[in-house]
């Protein structure tokens, strides 16, 4: 089921997801709606308080992208990207790298708002998968930037918190329109 994705306003987006202890029928079919509304807003991640959930669950899939990373590592061993896609995680632990890459970046939450932001450029992660397994997972390029976005989510950070201050302040007009854009979308859900 395609879920609504909220926009830029919705308190649900700063807030810090919940962890997930257990893996319900719930939170199974949740993430295949997940996985189904990024695909179907042509994004490559989406986090459970994009869809208006505030827990640790978040979506990517970057297999469709050429270059999208130049070697995944799944617990140490060398793992073909698109056998992990969609990768669907919980919990998840983020080390970068020391290097920072600058990279355009967008929001399914920022419809139409793109910005330089800067990452390592490669990660470490532990994260949780719904069949229970730990994965250590270590990659870069836009499979690095696309986790880290997404857990950034979860944690209720949102991109735009990592924009230059002038980057930011030439947005105020569009970030405005956005928010009553969606503080007109709660008051609809509220009535």
């Amino acid at each position: 089921m395609i879920r609504e994705i909220v926009l830029f306003g919705d308190p649900v987006l700063r807030e810090k997801g919940a962890r997930i202890d257990e893996v319900t029928d719930n939170i199974r079919a949740l993430a295949e709606d997940m996985v189904e509304t990024m695909e179907d807003a042509e994004g490559v991640g989406l986090a459970a308080q994009q869809v208006g959930l505030p827990l640790q669950l978040a979506v990517v899939d970057v297999s469709e992208a050429t270059d999208a990373a130049t070697f995944v590592k799944v617990n140490g061993e060398e793992t073909e990207l698109t056998k992990i896609m969609p990768l669907i995680f919980i919990n998840p632990v983020i080390h970068g790298g020391p290097e920072q890459i600058s990279d355009t970046e967008g929001c399914l939450s920022f419809p139409e708002i793109r910005a330089e932001i800067k990452r390592p450029g490669t990660i470490r992660a532990t994260l949780s998968t719904l069949e229970g397994e730990t994965l250590e997972l270590e990659t870069d390029g836009l499979f690095a930037r696309a986790i880290q976005h997404e857990t950034d989510h979860l944690n209720g950070i949102l991109f735009i918190d990592r924009m230059s201050t002038a980057k930011r302040m030439s947005l105020k007009k569009s970030l405005k329109a956005l928010k009553r854009e969606s503080e007109a979308n709660l008051r609809k859900r509220k009535s």
